[in-house]
């Protein structure tokens, strides 16, 4: 993991983060002996999205389709 010092880190603060992301996390520690970590926060995707479907039909099979389930109900 690398360790930033503070001025290094307000100085090149791009590749800092380039760096979180790619090695997980970084420290930064102040010369005052805190030390903080910085890392990228994980995406997380939603149960709701889902590949499409590719089919043969047409825009008119299809909204067909949704018309006869509708008239079901």
């Amino acid at each position: 993991m690398k360790v930033y010092t503070y001025s290094q880190a307000r100085q090149k603060l791009a590749k800092l983060l380039d760096d979180a992301r790619q090695e997980g996390q970084v420290q930064i520690k102040r010369r005052d002996g805190q030390t903080f970590i910085i890392k990228p926060v994980e995406e997380k995707e939603s149960p709701l999205d889902i590949a499409g479907v590719s089919t043969d039909l047409t825009l008119d099979e299809l909204n067909e389709a949704v018309r006869e389930s509708r008239e079901r109900i």
